[in-house]
């Protein structure tokens, strides 16, 4: 068997993946067969690799890296993850981590130090911005939060240096939409390096570095992984940002299993389609709710009613898999819709090839301050809804007959 990540010599050279299209980079590009000519990419499920003679071990930690040592390191089959997302990104690198806050943890503490500066929207997933407001402070680094839609807020809070702009779009859970491009100039006048939490967009609909965005994140649990079994996450940047976040990674441990990984592989390879799917569901739903006398609000970047619908529509190539409405009747009525779908599952993921719906004002955003919440637009009868694959219809007439008892 081969000793390094290239393919065996049975195997073909692969066509240059950036000559390939998207959908079949996300089933060919990375791949890298054993001595046994595989067709299904493998698992290895090591820790470690051994050597022929101490010279050989010697040599193996002294080099440039080709050569596999240890998979806190590298592992070929996390190798081949983080080479296919990067092919089908468009990125230079691609490092995976155990989670998708590993991901976003290592992508901002890697390159801040006491007296920096991170400038981000107050409309964050809940432990991203425990990271930037909570924890980046007790290391004496400065936290600048926006309004994430304001284009003047961000120019008064870029006027001065920056080191980092961290932000997600759309938003977890009320469905933000900022202008990448916008912030990522202001941002790079600042001195400030962009980084960008794409999950709820997914490489499939929106691709931040096309708009200047320098630094991209993901909580691969979700679309890519698609399937609710496994944990991963993901960080893709050039190489010069490699430079600095490899040392990071080796040192402090994130490393995803390898099984995750090929089960992650597996993902991709379908990720394009699911996706896609999913959409036209979510678009449905979402003409659905606007137009029901039980909804107070609801939001989706592909309704025309969306504060952020052509901005959306220029940068992202649809809607998302979710949704986020209002019950009318706040908490009581939100919490008896839940209880009364039979479809949709209660479950604070997403992504999933199921359909699932959670409360976030009492899960994933419950440890904000009401005036926080209310900052953001989360109200006591915001719902989020992550569309799966079921039939429309089905998912339609489930909330239908849920609303009915609102």
């Amino acid at each position: 068997m081969d000793k390094t990540n290239t393919p065996s010599p049975k195997d073909p050279a692969p066509k240059n993946p950036a000559s390939l299209r998207p959908r079949t980079r996300m089933v060919h590009a990375g791949t890298a067969r054993s001595g046994f000519d595989e067709t299904c990419e493998a698992i290895f499920m090591t820790s470690g690799f051994v050597y022929g003679t101490a010279e050989e071990a010697e040599s193996a930690f002294a080099n440039d890296g080709s050569r596999f040592v240890y998979s806190r390191f590298r592992n070929p089959t996390v190798s081949m993850f983080e080479d296919r997302l990067a092919a089908y990104e468009g990125a230079e690198r691609c490092f995976a981590t155990a989670s998708g806050m590993a991901a976003v943890f290592a992508a901002l503490m890697s390159q801040l130090k006491a007296g920096d500066r991170i400038v981000a929207p107050h409309a964050l997933f809940g432990s991203c911005l425990h990271i930037v407001k909570n924890l980046a402070p007790q290391f004496g680094i400065e936290t600048t939060l926006v309004n994430g839609t304001d284009a003047d807020e961000w120019r008064a809070a870029l006027s001065r240096p920056a080191n980092i702009v961290f932000l997600e779009t759309p938003s977890n859970p009320m469905l933000d939409v900022v202008d990448l491009a916008l912030v990522s100039e202001l941002a790079h006048a600042a001195g400030a390096r962009v980084v960008v939490d794409n999950v709820f967009a997914t490489p499939a609909l929106q691709r931040p570095l096309e708009f200047g965005a320098d630094v991209v994140v993901y909580s691969a649990t979700k679309h890519i992984d698609g399937q609710g079994r496994s944990l991963g996450g993901a960080i893709l940047c050039d190489n010069k940002f490699a430079e600095t976040l490899a040392p990071f990674l080796r040192h402090t441990g994130p490393a995803l299993s390898p099984f995750n990984a090929w089960l992650l592989l597996k993902g991709l390879e379908t990720m394009d389609i699911r996706i896609a799917a999913q959409v036209q569901s979510a678009q449905q739903v979402a003409e659905f709710l606007e137009g029901h006398a039980k909804i107070a609000k609801a939001l989706y970047p592909g309704l025309k009613s969306h504060p952020q619908y052509e901005l959306a529509q220029r940068q992202m190539k649809g809607g998302s898999t979710l949704v986020a409405f209002d019950v009318a009747g706040g908490k009581a009525e939100a919490f008896r819709l839940m209880n009364g779908l039979r479809i949709v599952r209660i479950s604070n993921n997403l992504g999933d090839s199921k359909s699932l719906i959670t409360h976030p004002a009492t899960s994933t955003h419950q440890r904000l301050s009401d005036a926080e919440r209310a900052a953001v637009g989360i109200s006591p009868g915001s719902v989020r809804l992550s569309v799966g694959l079921e039939d429309p219809a089905d998912l339609i007439e489930d909330l239908e007959q849920a609303l009915a008892g609102v």
